[in-house]
Order: structure tokens, then C-alpha cells, then sequence
């Protein structure tokens, strides 16, 4: 009987025309926050990571992106990183063999103390706190996962941390690993023009972000709200918070519970 053909014969496909001219792989930054990301599809980074501000910071090396490539630790000819799960069921597991020394590879590295994480969608679900707690540390080890996972014991043998970026299922953690990664870099010292812009957005203090207006000051009968136009910051600052609070109670009715409890 032929052996079934597995994963070894899935092409790799770049997502980014340069993902190459951004990683920093050698040598390594010393003192710079670092992300190492262990995947099967390394040529999905930076992606968007190399746009925008995040781009921009991670050129002046303000930050450091590092991939290491799973299928370079594949076991056999063919460098097969999955196999069938065990006790029957549909898919493929991803090896616990093949994802040990890609960690090991990710750990020897410095920056030491980076937490483990992996991209699963029955994790915890990533937040503000989360890219905050990320952003304070000295970087962040992030599996990404493929087909219906990841052997379990590798998850108990390295303590790692599964997170996930919402209640749905992704083909692979690439992108939910590039938007925690976006999130929590824009929080690094520096790389914001303006360190303020964090202070008052979205899930900073628990509540959604107020309204925003600019120029013009009317536009298709809609006006600027006068408040915003009169400079009086006291007020401004009351409206700003009333209207964080009504937008947090009409459309987030979890965080408005939560934020709430937090003021008792």
C-alpha cells in the first residue's frame, strides 16, 4: 500500500515582495525588543508589518523581527513536520519533534525571559492588557500553527501560553500572529510620533474611544460639535468621556460591565 502523502508536498507562497530587506536575522540586536515567530510559512513576514509606522520602526530597528522555519526541522527526506492524529479524526497534527528544536532554536537566541506563545483559537483572547504586558517585556516567542494543530505535549513541556484573536477559526496563525505583533509594537517606546495617541484610544482605560472630527468644520449639513470647536479643555474632556462611555454602553455591553465594576 503507498504511503499517504502528507503536508511534504505543499508549496511554500510569499505574501510580502520584500520581506527580506526588513528581518533582522544577523547579527542579533542587542537591547531591541524582539519577536521570534516559528512558522511553516516564513515569507509571510513582515507583510503588513512592513508598512506604515510599524514598517518604518522596524527599519530604524526599533524593533526586531526574526522567522524561524519549521519545515527546516521536518523529519526525513521529505522534511515532514505532521502526521495523522492519534485515535483516528480528520486533518493533520504537527509534530512534537519537529517543534521542539524550532523552539529551542527561538530560546537560545537572546533577548532572554520572552514569553512562549501560540496562536490557537481556543486561547485567551487577545487584548489591550495583553499587547501591554507584551510591550513592557523584551519581546515574544509566537508559534504559529497549521492544519488541526499542534501535538499537545509540546504545549505542556515549554509551559507555553496559548492566545487567540477571536472567537473564530484561521487556516493558520500567521495573521492573527501579525496583527497581536502590530498591536503591541505600536505600544514601544518611540515608535508612535506621538506617545499621547495611546493614552485616550480604544480599550487604553476600559472604554471605547470617543468621536473623532477634522476640517471642514460642516461637511454634506453635518457639523464639527461646537463643544470641540470652543477650547475650553475642561469641557472638551467632559464631552470626550461622556460620549466614550455612551459608545461603550451602546455597542461593547461587556466592557461597559466590566468597566464599570472596575469603579466600584
Amino acid at each position: 500500500m503507498p504511503e499517504k502523502h502528507l503536508s511534504h508536498g505543499r508549496k511554500s507562497i510569499s505574501a510580502s515582495s520584500k520581506p527580506e530587506e526588513l528581518m533582522i536575522n544577523s547579527p542579533r540586536l542587542k537591547g531591541v525588543w524582539t519577536v521570534d515567530v516559528i512558522t511553516l510559512y516564513p515569507n509571510s513576514f513582515p507583510g503588513g508589518l512592513s508598512e506604515s509606522i510599524i514598517g518604518s520602526s522596524l527599519e530604524k530597528q526599533k524593533w526586531a523581527l526574526e522567522t524561524v522555519n519549521l519545515r527546516h526541522f521536518g523529519i526525513g527526506p521529505h522534511k515532514k513536520v505532521d502526521d495523522t492524529p492519534a485515535g483516528g479524526g480528520a486533518g493533520l497534527v504537527l509534530r512534537a519533534d519537529v517543534i521542539e528544536p524550532a523552539l529551542e532554536k527561538a530560546i537560545s537566541n537572546s533577548p532572554k525571559g520572552r514569553p512562549l506563545v501560540y496562536m490557537s483559537p481556543r486561547g485567551k483572547r487577545f487584548d489591550q492588557k495583553t499587547a501591554q504586558k507584551w510591550a513592557a517585556g523584551p519581546g515574544i516567542i509566537i508559534l504559529c500553527g497549521r492544519f488541526e494543530g499542534i501535538d499537545e505535549r509540546i504545549l505542556k513541556r515549554y509551559d507555553i501560553e496559548e492566545i487567540s484573536l477571536g472567537d473564530f477559526v484561521m487556516t493558520g496563525g500567521e495573521i492573527a500572529a501579525q496583527a497581536m505583533i502590530d498591536a503591541t509594537v505600536r505600544l514601544l517606546p518611540n515608535v508612535l510620533g506621538n506617545p499621547e495617541s495611546t493614552i485616550d484610544e480604544s480599550h487604553s482605560r476600559g472604554l471605547l474611544e470617543y468621536p473623532q472630527y477634522t476640517k471642514p468644520a460642516e461637511w454634506k449639513d453635518q457639523k464639527i460639535p461646537d463643544i470641540l470647536l470652543s477650547g475650553h479643555h475642561q469641557n472638551i474632556a467632559k464631552w470626550r468621556m461622556d460620549q466614550a462611555k455612551t459608545k461603550t454602553q451602546k455597542h461593547r455591553p461587556d466592557l461597559w460591565k466590566v468597566w464599570n465594576k472596575s469603579k466600584d
